[in-house]
């Protein structure tokens, strides 16, 4: 996935500078030097970066720290809050209100994927319990008001556009009084990919803003546009008042750098990403979860969320209980292959535990990650129940193993492809043994008075370690808000 790579080059930054034994100026210099490098790599801005390891080498000053501090968390705390000021610029962008009709004008550069963004924006907030309807403004590309038609009709989501009218800017004020008379609380407007040399769609885009006056101008951002970003997205602020950003395929491989960038020139926050080319690949974009799971820090609330949106309500506490106890059967391996066939690959579940890299798991593969993941199961059909609810590979026996590779019509390499798969998994699995589940009544309770003694008891103690200590859990409490949101782990805290 796009900035993983970055994730586990930074994550190796920091892990370099934690063996070290003395953390002096030339320790530092070094670990600075390779994020500089991880950050260039990935297409960020120059200036950005300079900027970013001038302010850590103000934060960080060496000399000036006591003898008691922790140098690496001090290190590691700055790198964390420059990255998150990269992609924060601290002004949140407007939010559409329920019942009270909005208008969001949609830009960005041709191919960014604008118009399927568009609705995946609209059936967002649709399943949000808006009533969202779509405008084609866009007359410049051949098939774009069909593209938006087919989609719309997909998602059930009311639009408008025309196939003989040429002025896109009466298309978008007829289409966006039409939707208000209808009562529609978000009328989002498509308009025409441009980008900064064409000086007579730039002003025809003005005109659109214009005459509908929207709410909210979203600037459209495709992950591997490179360092080209930052002069295309500051040409498109100075024309209209870009207000947010959406950053789209994210699921491939391209560096991706080029978002952080496009946030620091438009002074606009990232609201969401798209993570693929289905209507629900589409995610909230919230910046300390997403640079603390970047770091390899994890992030405790997504961590749940995750488990409540796939696995059913019923099968929430058993599952938790499984993850306190550390047992890893095949069984609990199959029903968590039919979980990730509907959510997605284990590694994005996973990359939210610390000490978890984001290059855990392959991206951008999805197909071939689901063809594995249902070639396993088919084995797992062909076992017995023993087999299945055994805690230990060691029953697995040759003769064992070739029945099964002739009950599932595979090889016998496959087979043990699918347990050395399995090994692993139990492997992570059983970082989480001795998590301590908090009982139903002691659950709001436990979220108002969290602190880093009532998590460090409530955390397995590889996990603790992997944090780096109780020193290290404060920290990431910190970083992460406050008790209540890592609560959020457990289901726990207020809604």
């Amino acid at each position: 996935m796009v900035l993983a790579e970055l994730g586990g080059s930074i994550s190796r930054a920091l892990q370099q500078m934690s063996n070290a034994t003395i953390i002096d100026e030339k320790v530092l210099a070094e670990c600075l030097n390779e994020i500089t490098r991880a950050l260039l790599q990935a297409d960020v801005q120059f200036k950005l970066v300079r900027d970013m390891t001038n302010n850590i080498k103000k934060i960080v000053n060496l000399d000036d720290l006591a003898a008691g501090h922790n140098k690496r968390r001090i290190i590691q705390q700055a790198i964390f809050n420059e990255l998150c000021k990269m992609l924060d610029p601290g002004k949140p962008s407007f939010t559409p209100k329920k019942g009270k009709t909005s208008v969001v004008m949609f830009v960005g550069l041709q191919g960014s994927g604008k118009t399927t963004t568009c609705t995946k924006y609209a059936f967002y907030h649709q399943k949000k319990g808006w009533k969202p309807a779509l405008v084609c403004a866009d007359t410049f590309r051949a098939g774009a008001f069909d593209q938006l038609k087919q989609n719309a009709t997909k998602a059930k989501i009311p639009f408008y556009g025309s196939y003989m009218e040429s002025d896109p800017v009466k298309i978008a004020v007829e289409g966006v009084e039409r939707f208000k008379k209808e009562n529609c609380d978000l009328i989002i407007v498509d308009t025409s990919g441009r980008h900064k040399q064409e000086a007579a769609l730039f002003e025809e885009m003005r005109q659109v803003s214009e005459a509908t006056k929207p709410d909210l101008v979203i600037f459209v951002m495709d992950s591997s546009i490179g360092q080209a970003a930052f002069d295309q997205a500051q040409a498109f602020k100075q024309s209209v008042a870009v207000g947010a950003v959406i950053v789209t395929k994210m699921d491939g491989h391209a560096k991706g750098g080029g978002a952080l960038s496009a946030v620091a020139a438009t002074k606009s926050p990232v609201i969401f990403i798209g993570t693929g080319e289905h209507m629900d690949e589409f995610e909230v974009f919230d910046v300390k979860p997403f640079v603390s799971r970047l770091l390899g820090m994890g992030d405790w609330s997504g961590f749940m969320d995750k488990i409540h949106e796939v696995v059913p309500m019923d099968q929430q506490p058993e599952l938790l209980q499984k993850l306190s106890e550390g047992s890893f059967t095949l069984r609990i391996m199959y029903e968590q292959f039919q979980n990730i066939l509907k959510m997605g690959p284990i590694g994005q579940v996973f990359s939210m535990l610390p000490g978890f890299s984001a290059e855990l798991m392959p991206k951008g593969r999805e197909k071939e990650s689901q063809a594995k993941i249902k070639r396993y199961m088919t084995m797992m059909d062909s076992m017995t129940d023993k087999e299945l609810d055994s805690p230990t590979p060691k029953i697995m026996n040759d003769s064992r193993i070739m029945r099964i590779a002739r009950g599932s019509g595979r090889q016998l390499r496959e087979v043990m492809e699918m347990l050395e798969e399995y090994k692993r998994l139990a492997k992570i699995w059983s970082k989480m043994k001795g998590l301590k589940i908090p009982k139903k009544g002691e659950m709001s309770a436990l979220s108002r008075n969290m602190n880093a003694q009532h998590m460090s008891k409530v955390l397995p103690p590889q996990m603790l370690k992997q944090i780096g200590g109780m020193g290290g859990l404060q920290t990431l409490m910190k970083q992460m808000g406050s008790g209540k949101d890592m609560m959020g782990m457990f289901g726990g805290g207020d809604k």
